[in-house]
């Protein structure tokens, strides 16, 4: 089995289309059931983000499940295939576990090194732990992925290096939220980030405008903040000097309309921040007299246009390292069944040939026994030795596979057997 990645991002495609692929929770649930249901996955879940949607899935058979794969992702964008397809992008096996990597060092996101997308990572593997669509394979590859994440925060400045999306956002904006009024729509994780970092460097005051009571409430009195209903959203709007929008919502939550009748007599500028993926804000609020809107799409341009100015070869050493670590390791294991299945071959001769021998000699006492077994274990030992040995050295060089088969062909191995070594393997 390997591994097959699907997927599409801010690299690939316009904020536009990603808004088309956005989805909700129960969304991501029965996108990862259908891609595990293929004739050709095993395994499967997704990482899910406002700039990011990848399947990760564990495939018996490449085209077939690329053919798979990308279709659920164009029935879901709603679009022809011949629209979305230029956008996605495909990672197989070594190149699977190549992306993830990167991807949770953060050196694939907007903001390169924010350490957000190790949650992203992390929900990943939950959803399919808790699911069951997450076995062997991608739990260790997983697992693998948020170690190197870790250790590349622990280990480099990429954490001063690189600031989290609000960061990013609000250093682009032209209010500063320092001793200004902040108002932030939403009370999911990006609203928090956005709710921690203004309340703990000055904000004026902070107001929270969410649908569910009980969330937002938790989020306001965690830093101090007020939090208000949506039906109060038009009353707040008039009195803030920055708002930072990030809700979950499908369609627009501050229409023109609304901003309109909330700014009517007020000559302070306005600041908006929309994170959020369907767009919360209606773009045409900038047509407003001072009114400032940074949305996904431009602050994804000006990352783009800013990348590399943080150094971050250190974290790229440290994702090289590991990635080089895990493929020997996993080469190395894909050897063992057949190296497992070799010897208990060799035991089953040695076992067969001293039953002949003893129907043939029944006189032959316990000690001559014992030291004719000894013998004949001890030949068939050395004779494995070598080609094991060898076979073993061989796994970290090209087409190590062939290798490990030609191994099984030429001693005639049992598939099964070699099939029931790995699946032991794989639970431990």
């Amino acid at each position: 089995m390997s591994v097959l990645v699907v997927g599409i991002s801010h690299k690939s495609a316009p904020v536009e289309l990603l808004e088309r692929l956005a989805m909700d929770h129960d969304g991501v649930v029965k996108l990862v059931s259908d891609v595990v249901a293929g004739d050709h996955v095993t395994e499967a879940t997704a990482i899910v983000t406002c700039n990011r949607l990848e399947v990760y899935a564990d495939v018996d058979r490449f085209h077939g499940s690329v053919e798979d794969l990308s279709q659920l992702l164009v029935e879901r964008a709603g679009d022809s295939t011949e629209a979305l397809l230029p956008h996605l992008y495909v990672h197989y096996d070594d190149g699977a576990v190549n992306h993830l990597f990167n991807v949770a060092a953060g050196l694939e996101s907007m903001v390169v090194g924010e350490g957000q997308i190790l949650g992203q990572t992390r929900e990943a593997l939950r959803l399919g732990q808790e699911l069951g669509t997450v076995g062997p394979t991608l739990n260790v590859l997983f697992q693998q992925a948020l170690r190197v994440g870790k250790r590349t925060h622990a280990e480099t400045d990429i954490d001063r290096a690189a600031p989290s999306m609000v960061t990013a956002a609000l250093e682009r904006t032209a209010v500063s939220f320092v001793g200004n009024r902040v108002l932030v729509i939403g009370a999911g994780a990006m609203a928090s980030l956005a709710v921690s970092t203004v309340a703990r460097n000055g904000a004026g005051s902070v107001t929270v405008v969410n649908r569910t009571a009980s969330h937002g409430e938790r989020l306001a009195s965690e830093y101090g903040a007020v939090r208000r209903p949506m039906e109060a959203l038009e009353d707040e709007l008039s009195r803030a000097d920055l708002v930072i929008s990030c809700t979950g919502a499908a369609g627009v939550v501050l229409p023109r309309v609304t901003l309109e009748r909330a700014r009517q007599g007020v000559t302070t500028p306005l600041s908006i921040v929309d994170l959020a993926l369907p767009h919360d804000v209606d773009p045409t609020v900038t047509e407003l007299p001072g009114v400032e809107l940074l949305g996904l799409a431009s602050l994804a341009q000006e990352l783009r246009d800013a990348e590399g100015a943080a150094d971050i070869e250190s974290v790229r050493a440290i994702v090289a390292q590991e990635i080089s670590a895990f493929l020997a390791a996993r080469r190395q294991a894909s050897v063992t069944p057949t190296v497992v299945a070799l010897r208990s071959m060799a035991t089953s001769v040695v076992d067969s040939e001293m039953a002949r021998l003893e129907s043939r000699l029944p006189g032959l006492d316990s000690t001559t026994r014992a030291e004719v077994l000894q013998a004949v274990r001890r030949v068939a030992d050395k004779l494995l030795h070598e080609p094991t040995v060898r076979v073993k050295e061989l796994a970290d060089e090209p087409h190590a596979v062939s290798y490990t088969a030609a191994l099984a062909q030429l001693f005639r191995l049992d598939p099964e057997h070699v099939d029931a070594v790995t699946r032991a393997e794989g639970r431990q």
